[in-house]
């Protein structure tokens, strides 16, 4: 039964925003595994068998910008959805990512993105 669910990981030091993506997510069938901060992200998404990354660009400390490098570094295959409260970020960090939207655009938009990255064939 479980065999067919993602292992999301979602990224963001905004807790509520956090809890409530990853019931979101669950309640979508995905397996979501959270972290607080850039490195803490960094550190999971190095340790486990994460297939997405739900990421927030603005996080004290490491902005997504500079986590989405580093994970591109060690599983450049992982599809990355960067979140921002922002309209307009700078390209060179849209460009990191596999696809971006704001976090105002709800909840049905984010499962949709999810959804999508994980049916786009990669290219290796």
């Amino acid at each position: 039964m479980e065999t067919d669910s993602h292992l999301v990981l979602c990224v963001d030091d905004e807790l509520i925003g956090l809890q409530v993506r990853k019931i979101l997510l669950e309640r979508s069938g995905y397996k979501v595994l959270t972290a607080q901060d850039g490195l803490e992200g960094l550190q999971v998404f190095a340790k486990e068998p994460v297939e997405i990354v739900v990421l927030d660009y603005s996080m004290p400390g490491m902005n997504g910008g500079e986590v989405a490098v580093r994970m591109r570094q060690t599983k450049p295959q992982v599809p990355i959805l960067l979140l921002s409260a922002y309209v307009g970020l700078p390209a060179e960090v849209t460009a990191l990512v596999n696809l971006y939207m704001t976090k105002g655009e709800g909840a049905e938009m984010l499962l949709e993105k999810v959804e999508s990255l994980l049916h786009t064939p990669v290219s290796e």
